[in-house]
């Protein structure tokens, strides 16, 4: 017992010794957020040491340089209140930080361990759509080509200029998501002579938010993109295969959107309708796979210089069977065959049971 006493009182605590230049960079190699509050827990003084250094800030700026946009952290069971508002005592200061750590540590945490999940919440808009709305972007939700004996895909207008590129916008499932992957799969048109597909050359995505709630543009075709949205991530161009299959196009590292916005670009076109001699694009169907930070996360007043104030809304763990989110894509889906209904449009309506997967089998078309 002398002995273990004697080897205690011979450690030395580099965070007290060292120049606290040299002991941020050794906490700084600390790459996974288990390991860094593990030291927050070996004594007082390294919880406050790595509080009051914001480490945990520090980790998620690595992870998601994106992040250095947010100017303030906002609890929602302490009111919306700027910290500049609240005085510059030290208690006030001290209380900031530990909000702070709070808030990235769960932020660290949920862009690693909340489920991985299909992030499409709803499809906005396409930058232009041959027949409206028989051929619109709500197709692309359905991962079957062919629905009730009638074909299910979007289709661009035609154009002259194989060059001509074509968007595709959707709403995410919370403000904060993190990107992992992307899945197009072109459409093959099985009705007409040689079964063309209409896939693009290739395909780049963009992330981020509208301006002002009101820019978020409804209706058939949407081309102003470009002034009515700030991206805050876009990724390099992938080479799309002019095949009838899911194309997954996995980013290099896992992307965090801010605002819950992903624009799909399609760049180029390769297939040429023989009856018009006009290029389009056509696609059947998209996944967005990653994770949802919401409901936990959201964000709050976005300015246009892109800074946005990071929304804690809970510190709850969400699961893959969230009811808030099974029920909404539930409604969702039902509310568009009823559309779809009163427009005229023949649909499959499928009866779900919570928790099941939908039947993907494909209807036996009649030609």
């Amino acid at each position: 017992m002398r002995v273990w006493s004697v080897q205690m009182e011979n450690r030395i605590d580099f965070v007290n010794w060292l120049d606290p230049d040299m002991s941020i960079q050794i906490l700084t190699c600390l790459d996974d957020l288990s390991d860094l509050l593990r030291v927050t827990c070996v004594s007082r003084c390294w919880r406050q040491y790595v509080i009051a250094n914001g480490l945990c800030r520090q980790l998620c700026l690595r992870m998601f340089p994106q992040l250095s946009k947010v100017v303030h952290v906002v609890e929602q069971r302490y009111g919306t209140k700027d910290p500049a508002e609240v005085g510059s005592s030290n208690f006030m200061e001290w209380q900031n930080l530990e909000r702070e750590h709070r808030a990235y540590a769960f932020l660290a945490r949920g862009c690693t361990t909340f489920p991985i999940r299909d992030l499409i919440s709803e499809p906005i808009c396409a930058s232009s759509t041959d027949n409206y709305p028989e051929e619109s972007i709500d197709n692309t939700l359905e991962p079957r080509d062919v629905v009730a004996q009638r074909a299910s895909y979007w289709s661009s207008k035609g154009n002259s200029n194989p060059a001509e590129p074509e968007m595709l916008l959707y709403k995410l499932m919370g403000d904060l998501c993190v990107i992992t992957e992307v899945s197009i799969q072109p459409f093959e048109a099985y009705f007409q002579w040689g079964l063309p597909i209409y896939s693009a050359k290739a395909v780049r995505f963009r992330m981020g938010h509208p301006k002002s709630p009101v820019d978020v543009p409804l209706g058939e075709s949407y081309k102003d993109y470009e002034n009515k949205f700030i991206w805050t991530y876009t990724s390099q161009e992938f080479p799309m295969a002019q095949e009838n299959r899911l194309q997954t196009f996995k980013l290099p590292e896992p992307v965090l959107c801010i605002g819950g916005f992903l624009l799909i670009e399609l760049l180029g076109r390769v297939q040429r309708q023989d009856m018009d001699g006009l290029f389009y694009i056509c696609v059947s169907h998209v996944q967005i796979m990653g994770r949802s930070l919401s409901p936990a996360f959201g964000i709050e007043s976005p300015e246009p210089s892109g800074k946005f104030a990071l929304k804690v809304l809970s510190y709850a763990q969400p699961t893959l069977d969230d009811p808030s989110l099974i029920q909404s894509a539930y409604l969702r889906r039902r509310v568009g065959q009823i559309i779809n209904i009163l427009r005229g449009n023949a649909v499959d309506v499928v009866e779900y049971e919570w928790g099941e997967e939908d039947d993907e089998s494909d209807d036996e078309f009649v030609l």
